[in-house]
């Protein structure tokens, strides 16, 4: 009936009804007027449907009304100065603050600006889009700001017009999620604005904070991947042409909680003042890096993270080639003053940009989960830029350990996916093909027989598109499975942990024999290694073999330091299950320990410190004796770093010890004590140190010893040059005090007065502020004895006396 009645309509009524439809749209307010008499009655004809019905005619009334909108009236000039006088007024309805028709208005505007934006793209961005953002126009480093306006503290954006801005664009990006390409390209140069909007709400509540990071994580996912990639390169720093805050623009809190921008102030930097400028702007930089990773976190699902992330590690190639080529210029003999001085321009950016990849390159990996990779084009993508810097660092001779095991890890995963973990199809082989080139560049050049073998036989599989796989690759493949399968139950228990341990080292050593001479890869094992099942957790002393101590030993000795390591742990593990086996040749386990001691690996010689105490509890006096004897600094055998960690042994073994190192409470001192005359300040340092520590685990009951400890302190806190050994000295002082508290006027009484000298002398002449400290807080620490001393405190008591 409807349509009958609309076709039945005379054609002038139709003309007369669009005429003075058109002229109230064109008089002040007249979009508004005309929105609420269409809507006026939303739904009504649909009062007995339901909920869904009276939606959908909502909607069909929004879009009509765009559509009016949208099209210009025969009476206007032109669609220009139509859309000039409208657009305004279509910007108005997203502000109205009536809740019952805000949301009708709100659909109208966004529903308005999708179709304008469709049918008059050009009009749309110079009427709608340009007013909608021109508060981050205003503040963007390729935008002229006027000299009028760059007073210092002069506000350019309001907190009120930046509220707006955000609240609208989020409207009609997010809500609307329609990506119009005008929409698309208006939004893009103020992305730099956005982010850096979005890393200011995160150093404090905002409400803009969730808008900000929606609005960016919309148009990430809907722009191309070469602009988003590019627009992530610019939210980094590393690429400085994409359009940004101005240099002379700040964001800064408002006061009723929102944000505004205004003009930086004018700071006058003086050369003391040159450190804390680069360090603002190093900490400016790594919050910036780091909210790009949370950023980044939200988009591992659209493969837009992993991509980011491999391009992160084709910019670190990029600067190793870039060093590689620096590193065969002309010498600096044959340069000007003015080449030098832009050679050193260059190497400085050079070298700020090689941190900021590695900044990224440390947040990703912090960030990201197992999942940044979505398809196989990403990980032959990572694999290559992987071959490529191995490539790379070989040639200049720079091979490192880490790059080893990059390469080997790397090589595994493709390993995987050849060996059937996922099912590849034709296409996918093409996308593999690209790893050939560098295959056969590694397995030339790379200086590890086992990796070369490797890259042969995946250059093989692939070539052949899996019809002929050899050993190697399972084997590979194999090794990386179990390795992940390993790293997910790492933190399940001690045991477990230890337990795997032993079997990575034990299929190590089965390799090892099984393969040629000089064959040795900690990535690589056989297939048959791979599957041997873990020893049980709590082992008979009849399960261990010496064959199989033996090996163990020797690992303990092995250059790979996973290998070393597990095999110390493994050591420790039997010394604490008191294992018979191993038990009789407590010599031999300290001369392995103390000589791992020795390693820089912190993993490697924390394992031999805690071997050694391990060992201290089961034979406590010869461990001693050995121990003390390596700490005394009169034999001079050790580095002061070897004696400092065999401090810390001692330390462990006072502890392990408990209420028994009383017995041993005078060799302990005198070691100690010696050690504060060593020539190397930071032993002496450290010897003081643990000789606080050891006067607490003694509770403080130093017996005869105590003018011994008391005049070394004084001596060292008067007469040592280095003002670390002398806060270590004061600091014992102070220990010393607090730890006797009412007994210091007993334990103390000779040394009482000199002690109190001593720190009077350090509050007046010291002039090293945190000895003052110390030395002040001991003196209140001493007054307070001497008060409860001389005035002790009155107690009443009550006593009952019977009388017989």
């Amino acid at each position: 009936m409807k349509t009958q009645d609309r076709c039945r309509t005379p054609a002038w009524l139709r003309r007369l009804c669009g005429q003075l439809l058109s002229e109230r749209l064109m008089r002040p307010s007249g979009v508004q007027a005309v929105v609420r008499g269409i809507l006026e009655g939303a739904g009504a004809g649909t009062a007995g449907g339901s909920d869904a019905e009276a939606t959908a005619a909502d909607w069909k009334k929004c879009d009509l009304i765009a559509r009016i909108l949208a099209s210009c009236p025969q009476q206007s000039l032109s669609p220009e100065s139509y859309y000039q006088d409208i657009c305004p007024q279509i910007l108005d309805l997203f502000h109205f603050q009536d809740k019952l028709t805000a949301r009708q208005f709100q659909r109208v505007a966004t529903t308005t600006f999708i179709t304008m934006s469709r049918e008059h793209p050009q009009l749309a961005a110079k009427y709608l889009l340009q007013p909608l953002l021109a508060p981050l126009l205003r503040c963007l480093n390729t935008t002229e700001i006027p000299e009028s306006d760059l007073l210092p503290g002069t506000i350019l954006v309001t907190e009120e017009e930046l509220n707006r801005c955000i609240e609208d664009v989020f409207k009609v990006y997010v809500v609307s999620n329609e990506p119009v390409t005008v929409l698309m390209d208006s939004l893009f140069p103020v992305l730099g604005v956005l982010f850096s909007l979005y890393c200011f709400t995160k150093q404090s509540v905002s409400h803009l904070r969730s808008l900000c990071q929606e609005i960016l994580l919309w148009i990430l996912g809907k722009l191309e991947r070469k602009k988003a990639i590019a627009s992530l390169k610019g939210f980094s720093g590393l690429d400085n042409s994409m359009p940004s805050l101005h240099s002379l623009c700040q964001f800064k809190a408002a006061t009723q909680g929102g944000i505004l921008i205004t003009v930086k102030e004018a700071i006058c930097v003086e050369d003391e003042d040159e450190d804390e400028a680069l360090y603002q702007k190093v900490s400016s930089e790594q919050c910036q890096v780091e909210h790009l990773g949370d950023l980044l976190s939200h988009c591992q699902e659209c493969g837009l993270a992993g991509d980011f992330f491999i391009l992160c590690l084709k910019e670190l190639t990029q600067v190793a080639v870039e060093n590689e080529a620096e590193s065969k210029t002309k010498p600096f003999s044959s340069k000007s003053l003015l080449e030098l001085e832009l050679h050193q321009t260059l190497l400085v950016e050079n070298q700020e940009q090689k941190l900021l990849v590695l900044q990224l390159i440390t947040v990703l990996c912090e960030r990201m989960s197992e999942q940044i990779f979505t398809n196989i084009t990403q990980v032959v993508d990572f694999v290559a830029a992987t071959l490529q810097r191995a490539c790379a660092s070989l040639a200049h001779q720079a091979k490192s350990t880490v790059e080893s095991q990059t390469l080997s890890m790397s090589m595994g995963l493709v390993a995987v996916m050849l060996g059937g973990a996922v099912q590849l199809k034709s296409s996918d082989f093409a996308v593999l093909k690209q790893l050939l080139p560098l295959l056969e560049k590694v397995s030339n050049t790379y200086p590890d027989p086992v990796i070369q073998e490797l890259a042969v036989d995946l250059r093989i599989t692939i070539s052949t598109h899996g019809a002929f796989s050899t050993e190697a690759v399972s084997v590979a493949a194999q090794s990386t499975l179990n390795k992940k399968g390993a790293e997910a139950q790492q933190q399940t228990s001690h045991d477990r942990c230890s337990d795997k341990s032993q079997r990575h080292l034990e299929q190590q050593q089965n390799h090892q024999k099984a393969s040629p001479a000089g064959l040795k890869s900690s990535a690589i094992f056989t297939a048959q290694e791979a599957a041997t099942p873990s020893p049980p957790a709590k082992q008979k002393s009849r399960s261990i073999s010496t064959q199989q101590l033996q090996d163990v030993l020797l690992s303990a000795y092995d250059p790979q330091i996973p290998t070393r390591a597990a095999a110390l742990r493994t050591l420790s593990r039997w010394i604490e299950q008191r294992e018979t086996t191993i038990l009789g040749m407590q010599e031999k386990l300290l001369k392995v320990f103390l000589e791992n001691l020795e390693h820089e690996d912190t993993f490697v010689y924390l394992s031999a410190i805690q071997g050694v105490a391990l060992l201290s509890e089961v034979y406590p006096e010869k461990i001693l004796e050995s121990l003390l004897a390596q700490y005394d600094s009169g034999k001079d055998k050790h580095t002061a770093e070897t004696k400092m960690k065999v401090g810390e042994v001692l330390m462990r073994v006072t502890r392990a010890l408990g209420d028994m190192v009383a017995r041993y409470r005078e060799p302990l001192i005198h070691t100690f004590l010696r050690g504060a005359r060593d020539p190397d300040s930071a032993h002496r340092a450290s010897s003081l140190s643990n000789l606080g520590e050891l006067c607490q685990r003694l509770d403080f009951l130093l017996g005869s010893v105590v003018h011994e400890v008391t005049a070394c302190l004084i001596a060292v806190a008067k007469t040592d040059p280095e003002v670390q050994v002398r806060r270590a000295a004061i600091h014992v002082i102070v220990l010393l005090l607090r730890g006797l508290s009412q007994k210091a006027t007993e334990v103390l009484r000779d040394v009482l007065k000199d002690l109190y000298h001593l720190l009077k002398q350090v509050v007046r002449f010291e002039p090293d502020d945190v000895a003052k400290l110390h030395a002040q807080l001991a003196l209140e620490e001493l007054d307070e004895i001497m008060r409860n001393f001389l005035f002790p405190a009155q107690k009443l008591e009550k006593k009952i006396v019977v009388l017989p």
